[in-house]
């Protein structure tokens, strides 16, 4: 029997986190073939060098597509994106995968779709429909789609988007988002031992926070970064876990800003490169709020009812849970925000929070639709027009 051959891409330690379980399914499938490629943040030392955290997870690569450049400027990340398709196009080259799964809507993968798109190979696109108005990453999105053949998106509303960019009905499948899969499967580490893992001690009051750049902004990254430290600064009670960003255009001073407070704060504040998924999704379970403007905070954050201060535009028009608070850049607007998290009676509201990403189920039904359906001729692609 010839095994269908599923090729994974990733390029960061969140996607990858989204696309875990997913990969431990076809991998442990008999009936399938496991292929990855990583690329971008996870061959970069300066990120961790997080594909290390894949092979001790037991993932072998098959692929590795250097691509990031030193500069983290417009002009950089765009000479970045044309060498990942040359990569890209190599190493697909060699695998011959039978369908091509990306997550999401960052550089390195629309690369990976642009090579598989000319090499006419099936693109299966998860986490597809969702709005990102404050970031690059909506038209990456919304590109990925058109370029698909197969959808497994986050939510009905998404969904319904999907097909209104065109793509057929039955091609458009709503499982829900992958990363609750952590939520439901993974054994959190306990207070002491996520202390223990990374050789600090929590407060009564922790927050955790994450700043990526927003890449559409006109003010830039600077600015914003400097208003949410000095609104940190009204919490001096609190202990404060920083993950530093992903490598857009403009993170560098992100990390700068953050290491140089940290610094000043001595024993009260951390800082991580990547604390990988199960030491991410363990601080969300023991700090009182998740601040920044990640996609964790409307996704993953909801399921542990701790409240989410999303800062800017960087998420608008994505699907809020009553559990996240919007708040402009300003440091009086992130304070006021992160007061209103803390307060008790928003406190006591977050017990009835639910989430519409569905119910951490979806990498078997990913696997499973991916497994038997039917790729004859499905590159062959007809606009589907929307009935009005």
């Amino acid at each position: 029997m010839t095994k269908r051959k599923i090729c994974v891409v990733t390029g960061t330690r969140a996607e990858y986190g989204l696309l875990y379980w997913l990969m431990k399914e076809i991998q442990a499938d008999p009936e399938l073939q496991l292929q990855t490629i990583v690329t971008g943040m996870h061959l970069s030392p300066e990120f961790g060098l997080t594909y290390k955290v894949m092979e001790q997870d037991g993932f072998p690569i098959n692929e590795k597509v250097e691509m990031l450049l030193s500069s983290d400027t417009p002009v950089g990340i765009a000479k970045s994106l044309g060498l990942a398709t040359i990569g890209f196009a190599d190493a697909l080259d060699r695998l011959q995968p039978d369908v091509l799964v990306v997550l999401g809507d960052r550089y390195e993968i629309l690369a990976a779709v642009q090579a598989a798109l000319v090499a006419r190979i099936p693109i299966a696109h998860l986490h597809g429909g969702e709005l990102t108005e404050g970031a690059v990453d909506e038209a990456i999105r919304h590109a990925v789609t058109k370029m698909s053949h197969l959808h497994y998106t986050a939510a009905e509303v998404y969904r319904e988007r999907v097909i209104r960019l065109g793509e057929a009905p039955e091609r458009v499948l709503n499982f829900g988002a992958p990363g609750l899969d952590n939520i439901v499967r993974l054994p959190l580490l306990s207070r002491e031992a996520f202390e223990a893992s990374i050789d600090f001690r929590l407060g009564d009051v922790n927050l955790l926070v994450t700043y990526h750049p927003a890449t559409l902004a006109a003010g830039g990254s600077e600015v914003a970064m400097t208003e949410l430290l000095t609104a940190l600064d009204s919490f001096p009670q609190a202990k404060i876990l920083f993950t530093k960003p992903n490598s857009d255009a403009d993170s560098r001073i992100i990390g700068y800003l953050i290491d140089e407070y940290a610094q000043a704060q001595g024993d009260r504040a951390f800082v991580a490169t990547s604390l990988g998924q199960l030491r991410y999704l363990s601080a969300i379970k023991h700090c009182d709020a998740v601040i920044g403007n990640s996609s964790s905070g409307l996704y993953e954050v909801p399921l542990f009812k701790k409240p989410t201060v999303n800062i800017g535009d960087r998420q608008r028009g994505r699907l809020r849970p009553d559990s996240v608070i919007d708040c402009g850049e300003s440091a009086d607007d992130v304070t006021q925000a992160i007061r209103q998290a803390l307060s008790p009676s928003f406190q006591e509201q977050l017990a009835h929070v639910t989430s519409p990403f569905g119910a951490g189920d979806a990498s078997v039904k990913i696997k499973e639709h991916l497994k038997q359906v039917n790729l004859d001729g499905i590159v062959m692609k007809t606009f589907y027009e929307v009935e009005r």
